[in-house]
């Protein structure tokens, strides 16, 4: 449990990173069981996200706390998943990456199991950031030998950075599928799946983000879906995209102040072997949004 909660929070983490010059940008809510509030509420992109970078960082932090010893009921991948190549054999520990996907599945999964739409798209999603994990492992080899030679390498398999699943996952969240609902009676009652809106789309693969609900604009205050606006939010001037002052203030506007920042500057190496700086004020010009 202590890795399941450490996944959750390195997913709030990035999802903050990943939509911070945004309109919606990930925020959270103190004391409340809801940690997003209401926007989760509704199947929209920002639901889609929040589910599969939560659901990957679980599976990211179990994989990582059976590879690093500190999960006792875990261990390494034994499974070497092919031959050893040219120069390298087999050797140090892989990330057991199924059995982290597998306790996350339990946990994110858990309550998922409705006939209905909202429970399809979120089993869906979720396994969309388990997978992304899958897709992005590499091998890591170190070298051995005297003086630093490469005599022998060994490999292993490892998972990225997670700044790489937050970044793929942006990157689904930005090509995310739009998805109708579809009621069909089966045995046990009446049965809700999702098939894409567009057919002149390519239609979305397991790997995928999907939703069906329209987002709300996030530009001002609305307790029922969740926004907390864009007033007091920092823009960029100089940018023509979302964190740019026209679209984050929403046509409203952004004032400009100027604030006072402590830097290290005049930095010289001595030898051997440390570095002194003196102490600058700079000025700089903040833009907030109207």
């Amino acid at each position: 449990m202590p890795s399941v909660a450490e996944g959750v929070k390195i997913g709030i983490q990035e999802c903050q990173h990943q939509f911070r010059g945004r309109r919606w940008n990930c925020t959270t809510i103190n004391d409340n069981l809801a940690i997003f509030g209401p926007v989760l509420d509704k199947a929209t992109r920002e639901s889609a996200f929040v589910h599969a970078i939560a659901s990957a960082g679980v599976a990211f932090a179990v994989t990582r706390a059976c590879a690093d010893g500190s999960a006792t009921i875990c261990g390494c991948d034994t499974r070497h998943k092919g031959p050893p190549g040219d120069g390298w054999k087999w050797g140090g520990c892989s990330e057991d990456v199924e059995f982290g996907s597998m306790v996350s599945r339990e946990f994110a999964d858990a309550r998922e199991n409705r006939p209905d739409a909202r429970s399809a798209m979120n089993r869906h999603n979720n396994e969309a950031g388990r997978m992304s994990l899958n897709d992005n492992m590499f091998l890591k080899c170190k070298c051995h030998g005297l003086s630093g030679s490469c005599e022998v390498k060994t490999c292993w398999w490892s998972q990225p950075d997670f700044r790489v699943i937050g970044d793929y996952m942006k990157d689904k969240y930005d090509s995310a599928s739009e998805m109708v609902v579809e009621k069909h009676k089966e045995s046990r009652g009446w049965v809700e799946t999702l098939r894409p809106k567009y057919n002149y789309f390519k239609p979305p693969t397991e790997r995928d983000l999907v939703y069906y609900e329209s987002s709300p604009n996030f530009c001002d205050p609305n307790p029922e879906t969740g926004s907390f606006g864009t007033r007091e939010r920092i823009c960029n001037l100089t940018s023509h995209g979302i964190d740019g002052c026209d679209l984050l203030c929403c046509g409203r506007g952004h004032n400009t102040r100027t604030e006072k920042r402590k830097e290290k500057c005049h930095c010289i190496f001595h030898w051997c072997c440390y570095v002194s700086c003196q102490e600058c004020v700079r000025v700089y010009d903040v833009h907030t949004c109207k």
